[in-house]
């Protein structure tokens, strides 16, 4: 039987254990990407392990997430980012380079190469045929200094593409769809790999727009093939010798088969509070908007934002209306200069942004209070704009720019005659923004501000825990729940003790301080616990305050593996139904935990307070199991080294 795309790369990266569903395995990662705000935490913990430079293919540091510089904080952070890529052999691309996920489709991502990104959505470079996997800083700088990366291997489910898009529909709707049909929990234990002769229809831009959004279905990553699609990019980019054909076998066996014909869809649109409350467009013509925001590393591409200039050109936005842009790029920006579009966008009454995430991650242009935004982004959990109010959509840039002119979100349908976009067969390539390794690496000094900390460390876990469960929340709560982000919290990425202040702040302003006096403490949670963001901090912050372990019906992928890296036990209950006896403030004993940890026993938790038991799943690895004795992945790849 022929293997699927997915199968070849992971067989030709394979270090060891055995490619079958649910056991793990450990790959090669060929190239890695950080950006700012988890590349600080990230580099501090490449520098613990004491390894004298990076020994991946290539490893790229980018600037894209904190670039609003209100304090010194942010800028000394990529001060230190700029010299430690310098002293390790990292390339660093500087703030105004463009988001790591676009430049590095555009001037890095190979074909058949893995990737393993500090930033959930790194996936996007499936868009080019990589595997491209998000995960923890703790993960990538055990990769950049050479270790493999462990994973439990995938369910592969094959989404095969047919015809071609309607006009006025777009590769965000195809992947709108999906999400309507799948649930953000929908791709859980899965890889995406997408096939059929729609897929000839799809530019790779496009196909990273569908490979990026991936990521909120919590699939581990999306993956297309590389055909002349892929090397009519790359040649494009100057980059033809990069290409190879990548695909499946014919008859390639797949764990899950979806067919999905592109004429079908039309226009769509997510509705606040998740990216899977997605409905038609048409549906919601009467509700009034306050912002349009266009951009991100979902829909920040040349060919995304020439739509909406033409769209716009000649026109004047809403007067109600705030519209937006961040291009994905420097060079999608120069060529939009160059060609008159930016003057276009400009004209109809856009504010254009740097080419960085920005709105996307609460980086500025918050809504107004309760005000209604329209953004071509990939995520609207509730408050993540930075106004916890604010009623967050998320749609196609044809939809956001149709919906800027008429002031109410708009089935671009309606704007008439289907536009055209050329694509031009060359893109200009400049690359003095990204900063090349210096030969004489052991001659760079590291540059540190006062805002970052020494990294805190785990202790080893003890036989036995009591403590209270201090919060209890319900399903699908995301990194952003457990450490927000925002221009006022992100600049304390490298300052675990400040930034552990805001744990859990929009959920109960008084968590962190209750942590800090209890000392040590648990955590109770539905299902999908832990979904979005890549963010580590997530984990590393309550770890430094004290947690122990987290007790959910299921946990998202990353946030699992950060919370076994960062030596906090994520338990998954045995029977669901022991999560409604629980009560904020309930004491819990586990006892015997090394043995029944090493022995693959099930862990029996006493609830003191009301004198009953539950079980909870021992479904840990060997290799995880010594990472938690050992108080996390740092304390463990140590030992190993000795």
């Amino acid at each position: 039987m022929g293997k699927n795309l997915v199968q070849k790369i992971l067989n030709d990266h394979l270090v060891s254990g055995t490619p079958e569903n649910g056991k793990e395995i450990a790959i090669r990662i060929d190239q890695t990407l950080t950006q700012d705000a988890t590349g600080t935490m990230a580099y501090l913990q490449f520098e613990a392990l004491e390894i004298p430079e990076v020994k991946t293919e290539l490893s790229v540091s980018y600037v894209d997430h904190n670039t609003l510089q209100t304090g010194f904080e942010n800028a000394d952070d990529h001060r230190f980012l700029q010299t430690v890529a310098s002293r390790y052999g990292i390339y660093f691309s500087k703030p105004g380079n463009g988001i790591c996920h676009q430049v590095h489709l555009e001037r890095f991502g190979k074909p058949g190469k893995t990737l393993l990104g500090s930033d959930s959505h790194t996936p996007t470079a499936g868009g080019i045929g990589m595997l491209a996997i998000g995960a923890g800083g703790l993960d990538l700088a055990v990769a950049m200094g050479g270790g493999p990366f462990y994973i439990t291997t995938p369910r592969v489910v094959n989404i095969r593409l047919k015809g071609k898009l309607q006009p006025w529909t777009s590769a965000k709707d195809v992947i709108l769809e999906i999400l309507r049909r799948l649930t953000v929990k929908g791709g859980v234990g899965k890889i995406l790999e997408y096939s059929g002769e729609g897929i000839k229809n799809l530019s790779v831009p496009e196909r990273a727009t569908i490979a990026n959004m991936g990521a909120e279905l919590g699939a581990t990553t999306s993956i297309f093939p590389s055909d002349n699609i892929t090397l009519e990019f790359l040649r494009a980019q100057g980059r033809e010798d990069d290409w190879k054909e990548i695909k499946a076998d014919s008859g390639a066996a797949y764990d899950e088969k979806m067919e999905i014909d592109l004429g079908d869809i039309e226009p769509l649109i997510a509705k606040p509070h998740s990216p899977d409350a997605v409905v038609p467009v048409k549906e919601l013509q009467e509700v009034r908007v306050d912002q349009v925001a266009i951009g991100s590393c979902t829909n920040s591409s040349y060919a995304d934002l020439m739509r909406v200039a033409a769209i716009l050109k000649g026109k004047t936005i809403h007067p109600d209306v705030s519209l937006v842009i961040s291009p994905g790029s420097r060079q999608v920006l120069a060529m939009l200069a160059e060609n008159g579009a930016l003057a276009d966008l400009i004209l109809a009454g856009a504010r254009i942004l740097e080419t960085a995430c920005g709105p996307c991650i609460g980086m500025g242009q918050a809504p107004p209070s309760g005000g209604v935004s329209v953004r071509t982004f990939n995520r609207n959990f509730k408050g993540r704009s930075g106004t916890l109010d604010a009623g967050i959509y998320l749609s196609s840039p044809e939809t956001a720019a149709a919906t800027a002119l008429r002031g109410k979100i708009t089935d671009p349908r309606s704007l008439g005659t289907p536009l055209s976009v050329i694509i031009p067969e060359s893109f200009k390539v400049d690359d003095r923004m990204i900063l090349k390794p210096l030969p004489e690496k052991n001659r760079v000094k590291i540059i540190r501000g006062p805002n970052i900390k020494p990294l805190p460390l785990n202790v080893p876990l003890p036989d036995e825990l009591e403590a209270e469960v201090l919060l209890k929340v319900g399903d699908n709560i995301t990194t952003d729940h457990i450490m927000p982000a925002g221009a006022k919290i992100l600049p304390l990425r490298s300052n675990i003790p400040a930034i552990a202040n805001y744990v859990f702040s929009t959920v109960d302003k008084n968590f962190s301080e209750r942590a800090r006096k209890a000392g040590m403490g648990f955590i109770a949670g539905g299902h999908n616990y832990g979904q979005g963001s890549s963010r580590e901090h997530a984990a590393l912050a309550p770890m430094y305050l004290g947690i122990k372990a987290v007790f959910a019906k299921s946990f998202a992928r990353i946030h699992r593996a950060n919370l076994i890296n960062f030596g906090i036990l994520p338990l998954t209950f045995e029977n669901e139904a022991d999560y409604d006896s629980i009560e904020e403030g309930n004491r819990f004993r586990l006892s015997d935990l090394k043995k029944n940890l090493l022995e693959g026993n099930d862990i029996i938790v006493e609830n003191i307070t009301k004198g009953i038991s539950f079980k909870v799943i021992n479904d840990f690895s060997p290799r995880a199991v010594k990472i938690i004795l050992a108080g996390g992945l740092l304390n463990f790849t140590k030992q190993q080294a000795k």
